[in-house]
């Protein structure tokens, strides 16, 4: 009818549950492997860079050390959920490819945009200090790593959690059935989220405790040679009373 506004098409998508809402949403145009050859290459770039300055600040800094500085480089991120639907850079293609796997990160999931705010404002900037303090072989290196750690598990788990508790209740599910998208993507690509920030909170917490307790021998130490030195400085004065006295 005339003065009638026609409805906008709906714009046919990949992405689960059916039929979710996907505002602007285009295709991408790259295939997979250059959007995940470019990835690796920028990543490579980036801590090729930044492991090559860290080695300058601090030559003695270990292979160990490295790779965790590394990791909190990595860790280092920022998202962009307002126009990664219609965008074409690289990394929205990158994320709109991950998409598949959650559908969350394209149709602006109040959880994820919570959580990766904090991640933008919080955790991003925590991770930079976590890395800048193994090169500078920092004091605060452990407590800043356990922080971190324990912000990435308890990030996961919630991760999780929202996605299966409401597939569970509800029967929507985020994420394509296809064994690429869910334990490709969804399980394997955020395994290293878990398994990592575990072994470095154990490594920090180890080291911690074996500190203390180097710490407390020192202090046992100082109060064993205390007590015999204010001994022999007594037995010292009691000699020189007895010669005055004779």
């Amino acid at each position: 009818m005339f003065g009638q506004m026609a409805e906008p098409a709906e714009v046919a998508h990949p992405y689960y549950p059916l039929g979710v809402d996907i505002p602007h949403y285009a295709a991408n145009t790259l295939p997979l492997p250059v959007i995940l050859g470019s990835l690796v290459g920028m990543l490579g770039s980036a801590m090729l860079a930044t492991s090559t300055l860290a080695l300058r600040f601090n030559p003695s800094l270990g292979k160990g050390q490295l790779v965790i500085f590394c990791w909190f480089i990595v860790c280092y991120f920022v998202l962009n959920h307002a126009t990664v639907a219609s965008s074409q850079n690289l990394f929205a293609q990158l994320w709109k490819e991950y998409a598949l796997s959650d559908s969350r990160y394209l149709t602006s999931d109040p959880f994820m945009l919570s959580v990766e705010s904090i991640t933008v404002f919080l955790w991003g900037p925590l991770s930079f200090l976590c890395a800048v303090s193994i090169v500078a072989a920092s004091p605060l290196r452990h407590p800043l790593q356990i922080i971190m750690c324990m912000a990435h598990l308890y990030g996961v788990a919630l991760y999780y959690s929202t996605s299966l508790v409401e597939t569970h209740f509800t029967g929507r599910s985020h994420s394509r059935p296809e064994f690429l998208y869910f334990w490709v993507y969804y399980v394997g690509f955020n395994f290293p989220w878990v398994v990592v920030p575990a072994f470095l909170m154990y490594d920090s917490l180890k080291t911690i405790s074996r500190k203390l307790r180097s710490f407390e021998q020192v202090k046992i130490g100082l109060k064993g040679y205390e007590a015999r030195n204010g001994s022999a400085k007594t037995a010292v004065v009691s000699k020189k009373a007895e010669k005055k006295e004779q």
